[in-house]
């Protein structure tokens, strides 16, 4: 295990938060890197919004798609208990799924899908469901995951399952939590609340945030003509136009910098927080496994169940096994085993966001650079 030198990691970190609000890329951020399970380091740069707030450890933040890695673990809860299997067939608990055909990018009905999409091929982006081609949903469509699922299962698969990979940015993450919801006869947002959130003591991270809760969100940053602007939101939503109650699996939850810290704290130790094993360490190897094979995905990343793993020294930042996530609006976080650290990134921007944005790239360099 290589230690970080927290002097360097310091001014690392905040030659990056400088260089983001010298360049207006957002408000404000917040970074968190911890090592052994301690916090090394945390610091909170900028604002909430234009009115001058602070950010802070109370600053909420919109999660996108870091909402995936904890519907990820709230699937392998479920697996670990014995409910589903990674080899379930969807359609064992989503008729929707019974007979689904393929449906080409260009609107072309190529017939009934010939294998099962499965468990495994929806938390890693295999099943062909909602990956590829436009699909148009209404408010109808967006008010339950059973009304979006059923939505996208009528659109039919992109490919056949388990033969490409192909980023789903809703649809199959619903579809996950659907299943989840069918099988503990729970509702989703309440699910996690009570498996993974109050176990971790993640006491702000929610689907549907309090009026005190939206007091504290961070502002939607946009950058127009190089200056930064007040980027939309829709009124009641976290991501997008889907309402707040509909617990929109693949990117609808809410956090602060502390409560996914403790989250990433418990991927660290295998699934264990505050003493208590959430899953097995046997069945925790799944969730960070790289399930989707080289001839499928040639790059140096692979997909575990709902997080990147780093699979080929190739990719340089990170060592082999470290895992983790981005979201639309710029969030960012990983977990190295090797190097026992867990670091976390928090802005909110419709400038930059997503995979490889280059402020969680350069967050990346910098704690890399930190270690001796």
């Amino acid at each position: 295990m290589a230690l970080l030198d927290i002097e360097k990691l310091i001014k690392n970190i905040e030659k990056c938060a400088k260089i983001d609000l010298d360049e207006n890329n957002l408000f404000g951020s917040a970074y968190a890197v911890s090592q052994d399970g301690k916090n090394v380091y945390k610091g909170f740069f900028g604002h909430r919004d234009k009115d001058g707030t602070p950010i802070d450890e109370k600053t909420v933040f919109r999660l996108a798609s870091m909402t995936k890695p904890v519907t990820g673990f709230a699937a392998l809860i479920l697996i670990d208990r014995g409910l589903i299997s990674l080899d379930d067939p969807v359609k064992k608990y989503l008729p929707q799924f019974d007979g689904i055909r393929i449906v080409d990018a260009d609107g072309r009905d190529l017939g009934k899908a010939q294998n099962d999409a499965k468990i495994l091929h929806l938390l890693t982006h295999t099943s062909g469901l909602g990956s590829i081609k436009y699909v148009k949903t209404s408010d109808k469509d967006r008010e339950t995951l059973d009304d979006t699922v059923t939505r996208f299962a009528s659109a039919g698969l992109d490919f056949e399952p388990f033969t490409h990979q192909a980023y789903s940015a809703v649809a199959a993450f619903d579809a996950m939590a659907l299943v989840i919801e069918k099988v503990t006869r729970r509702n989703y947002g309440e699910f996690l609340k009570n498996e993974i959130f109050i176990p971790c003591g993640m006491v702000d991270t929610t689907f549907v945030p309090s009026g005190e809760q939206w007091d504290r969100m961070a502002a939607m940053h946009a950058k127009v003509l190089g200056k930064s602007r007040v980027g939309h939101t829709d009124e009641g939503c976290v991501f997008e136009n889907y309402p707040a109650a509909h617990n929109l699996a693949g990117a609808g939850l809410v956090s602060t910098l502390d409560d996914y810290e403790k989250f990433a704290t418990m991927l660290l130790e295998k699934g264990k927080a505050g003493g208590k094993a959430l899953v097995s360490k046997k069945s925790f190897e799944l969730y960070s496994a790289a399930h989707v094979p080289p001839h499928i995905m040639n790059r140096p990343e692979s997909w575990g169940l709902g997080v990147r793993v780093i699979a080929s020294e190739e990719y340089g930042t990170l060592p082999v096994g470290t895992f983790g996530w981005s979201g639309a609006y710029g969030t960012h976080f990983w977990v190295d085993p090797k190097n026992r650290i867990t670091a976390v990134f928090m802005k909110n921007s419709r400038f930059d966001g997503g995979s490889g944005n280059r402020s969680a790239v350069r967050f990346e360099h910098a704690v890399a650079d930190a270690l001796i």
